[in-house]
């Protein structure tokens, strides 16, 4: 998918002003204009508008960040953040585009390569899980 959202649907729509707590597992793509409190994974696109803040984790085939994701974003096909995003935490992807003015605070894998981003993807998130159990104990 490009890094364009006019070509498909909205499946799923979390209206500005809801609060929703707790995990999303959702078929097809999804919009995102509250807040969400919980991680969220779909098999296909999320966009988060610029109104929308989410404190947890993002798994989606590709992502359109406008607000604020306190969370790692992992989006094999590509990660657009707007120029009012504002994200603390990592970023997984093929293709990534930043515009300007923009707040990134992570680290952040791009590789075009699908077999190579998988292979450098999976290392960087063993290190952190690693990383995270020892600073738990």
């Amino acid at each position: 998918m490009a890094l364009r959202a006019d070509n498909f649907s909205i499946n799923t729509l979390i209206g500005n002003g809801s609060l929703v707590r707790g995990d999303l597992n959702i078929n097809g793509s999804v919009s995102i204009d509250g807040d969400l409190d919980g991680n969220l994974k779909t098999d296909a696109a999320v966009i988060v508008s610029v109104n929308a803040r989410i404190k947890g984790n993002i798994d989606a085939s590709s992502a359109i960040i406008g607000g604020i994701v306190l969370g790692d974003i992992t989006a094999p096909e590509s990660v657009k953040l707007l120029s009012s995003s504002a994200v603390i935490g990592n970023i997984i992807t093929r293709k990534v585009q930043m515009e300007d003015k923009v707040i990134f605070h992570g680290h952040c894998i791009s590789i075009s390569d699908k077999e190579k981003c998988a292979e450098h993807a999976n290392k960087f998130l063993e290190a952190k899980a690693i990383l995270d159990k020892a600073e738990s104990i």
